[in-house]
């Protein structure tokens, strides 16, 4: 069930097509009604309106609209985490395809397998872009984000430090290393600092300043190369 948020945002679990299905409607209407009306103007009755479902169909899943915006907030994060790693997998090639039960890796194909740290660059690359790419075109994210704008305005941290924990759980085999916490402390600075940079980026021109956005990505590189390198 792509697509589904983490359960801790919802109030029943959809375990059905049908249902999950009508749960991914009632986000993207969420998310549409966002980009058009706010935060403040979204109503509940809208999004069932809109998604063409009961009321009681919104308030099967969540409580109030607070709840059904921090899901959308969840499925972006996983959705974003989808993208990272899908990136990753194609910068590797076809040698990173996961090997057979008790084969080694590349050795279907004869090419040998990643070497145990790829380049932290292409990772980091990978990451920043795809965040910009959803800010850029995914309906509703550049109100809500990964969460750390609920309500509209406001800024928490928590969602930095959950953006920090997928990051260390998806890099840390990518680059070799393990999934420590000075290793996720290295991603939750990274992490707090490209989210500022990137908001001021956004404050400046709505599709991204690109030279704020190209300061951002040589400020991580230096620091991330005197971590990781």
């Amino acid at each position: 069930m792509r697509g589904v948020p983490h359960a801790r945002s919802l109030r029943r679990v959809p375990v059905q097509r049908r249902s999950a299905e009508r749960l991914t409607r009632i986000l993207d209407v969420c998310a549409d009604l966002l980009d058009e009306v706010g935060y403040d103007a979204l109503s509940t009755r809208a999004v069932a309106q809109r998604a063409g479902v009961p009321i009681g169909s919104v308030y099967r899943f969540f409580g109030n609209k607070r709840a059904m915006v921090d899901a959308l907030a969840q499925r972006n994060l996983e959705r974003y985490t989808e993208r990272v790693g899908e990136r990753l997998r194609r910068a590797a090639g076809p040698e990173s395809a996961t090997p057979a039960p008790g084969e080694e890796p590349g050795a279907a194909s004869g090419v040998p397998g990643p070497p145990p740290a790829a380049d932290w660059r292409t990772a980091m690359d990978a990451v920043l872009d795809e965040y910009l790419a959803m800010k850029r075109t995914a309906p509703g994210f550049s109100l809500v984000d990964f969460g750390n704008q609920i309500p509209v305005g406001a800024r928490h941290a928590e969602p930095n430090h959950r953006v920090a924990d997928r990051l260390t759980e998806l890099l840390s085999g990518h680059l070799g290393r393990e999934p420590d916490e000075d290793l996720r402390r290295v991603f939750l600075v990274a992490v707090e600092t490209a989210d500022t940079l990137v908001q001021l980026a956004f404050r400046v021109d709505p599709q991204g300043d690109g030279k704020i956005v190209e300061e951002t990505r040589a400020l991580l590189r230096a620091y991330l190369g005197r971590v990781l390198d």
